[in-house]
């Protein structure tokens, strides 16, 4: 995994892509070093069945990346910048684990998604069905201090790649995963 994925803290910026193909030729533009393109990935969100982590804000995610065969552990929260993630070598194994600790399974995301790099940022073109397409701009630090500082680039970045303020999506994926599946349930009702 790149070194743009360590730290313990991440600055993130989403934002719903009203037009895919201008987005990409705006990155194109800066011509950004490529991690992986059109990668399926799978997320597990855990959880107690008392659902503690969520009431605690965190969230405890398995992702399995293909074709890239990237395996990660992934902690995010409870602050909005807290992220941590470590590369594991069987993800069936920690989902074993995880489910002899007594965690659950309480949801699965899977998205269609493409890194790229540009200076110190990680960028994403993710694509979830049903939900749409987005843009997340991005950065891991160990150092909390620079993270307003951070944020003003990422915000620089956003509006050359002719990003909106209008576009940014606050939501988490987990939050609109659950709110499509809600309203399909009660589409079928």
């Amino acid at each position: 995994m790149s070194t743009h994925f360590e730290g313990r803290f991440e600055v993130e910026f989403k934002y719903r892509l009203t037009d895919r193909a201008a987005f990409q030729r705006a990155l194109a533009a800066l011509t950004p070093e490529v991690m992986l393109e059109h990668n399926q990935e799978r997320d597990c969100y855990f959880d107690t069945p008392e659902r503690t982590l969520a009431r605690e804000g965190k969230s405890l995610v398995i992702r399995t990346m293909m074709p890239s065969g990237i395996r990660l552990w992934i902690l995010k929260g409870p602050e909005p910048d807290r992220c941590e993630a470590v590369n594991i070598s069987d993800a069936d194994k920690a989902i074993s684990m995880l489910h002899t600790l007594g965690y659950e399974e309480v949801l699965h995301l899977e998205k269609r998604r493409s890194i790229y790099f540009v200076g110190p940022f990680h960028l994403t073109l993710d694509h979830l069905t049903g939900i749409g397409d987005f843009a997340e701009l991005a950065i891991m630090t160990d150092d909390e201090a620079a993270l307003p500082a951070y944020r003003q680039q990422l915000l620089a970045l956003a509006a050359r790649l002719g990003l909106q303020d209008g576009q940014l999506e606050t939501r988490s994926y987990r939050t609109l995963c659950e709110q499509h599946d809600s309203l399909k349930r009660q589409d079928l009702t």
